[in-house]
């Protein structure tokens, strides 16, 4: 099972950040055959509790949702959902709370804290990223309380999935 979870996060790593290092034709499971409207959906499922997990009222920005290529994972009709946007209108006090409370909300939801880095008098920056094995996501939770106006920034990534033609994943 922590197989799939750390797959899942090198899978959304890859998109994120070429070179990882991680052998990109290597998933570490089989992707399920899904065309990209469903997955999208879910996507913005999965996003809409994340906010739930804050515990903090805000205005949500929604920057992209977007499909992304799989392809070097075993062949062209292979695509994943990609959904960023954040969540402005807090004190620095809301989102410092709000991490500690999406935290313990992903551990006790069925994600796994891959990495994470805490905010501290000389940083005001904060990272969560998770994975969730029975969803078949991965997030990247970034707490920015030094910026003009404190937000969360939320990157949020599906695994990948196979459609039914290439023509339906580049179309994601």
């Amino acid at each position: 099972m922590r197989g799939l979870a750390v797959a899942v996060a090198v899978a959304s790593l890859s998109v994120l950040s070429v070179g990882c290092g991680a052998d990109p034709t290597q998933l570490g499971y089989t992707p399920a055959r899904m065309d990209p409207d469903p997955v999208r959906k879910k996507t913005r499922e999965v996003s809409s509790r994340l906010v739930e997990m804050t515990g903090v009222k805000g205005r949500v920005i929604e920057s992209h949702m977007s499909g992304g290529n799989c392809d070097t994972y075993g062949g062209d009709d292979r695509f994943m959902m990609h959904h960023s946007w954040s969540l402005y209108g807090l004190t620095g006090e809301q989102v410092g709370n709000g991490m500690e409370t999406l935290h313990k909300a992903l551990v006790g939801n069925g994600w796994t804290i891959i990495s994470e880095t805490k905010a501290d008098s000389s940083d005001q920056h904060a990272e969560i990223y998770a994975a969730n094995e029975a969803e078949h996501f991965s997030v990247k939770a970034t707490l920015k309380r030094g910026e003009r106006e404190p937000r969360f920034d939320f990157s949020v990534h599906s695994a990948c999935y196979r459609a039914a033609s290439a023509h339906a994943a580049n179309h994601a």
